[in-house]
């Protein structure tokens, strides 16, 4: 992955817009909060291969990283604090957002065939 380049995908977010595409969204401060903390709450959240048409979507800075916002029909899919993406070779954009120690806390990934069975983001 690399650092997000705005309008790389912004350019790939519209590429995508009124297509029936499949989402994978992704938080999560996993096992890291507890290791510090033991009374800290561990959160996460997780969707795979959610098949949406959005109208159009929209890669914003926050400061540092980004918000990448997608509008439904009947409401928004988003994720917040994404610093990385890729297009890989199976042309699906891959966003992710790391902590200062490299460790992932979202992920947002939009393709045109659904992902693998596998939770990995290394497919």
């Amino acid at each position: 992955m690399e650092t997000i380049e705005q309008q790389s995908v912004q350019n790939k977010i519209n590429e995508l817009a009124n297509k029936e595409v499949y989402i994978h969204l992704e938080t999560t401060n996993g096992a890291y909060a507890s290791h510090f903390d033991e009374a800290a709450y561990n959160v996460g959240a997780f969707i795979r291969n959610a098949k949406v048409r959005y109208q159009h979507g929209k890669i914003i800075s926050t400061g540092g990283s980004y918000r990448v916002g997608l509008k439904l029909d009947i409401g928004w899919v988003y994720a917040e604090g994404v610093t990385d993406y890729e297009i890989d070779e199976k042309n699906r954009l891959l966003m992710a957002g790391h902590d200062r120690e490299g460790r992932l806390m979202v992920a947002l990934e939009i393709s045109e065939t659904p992902f693998s069975s596998e939770a990995d983001l290394d497919e």
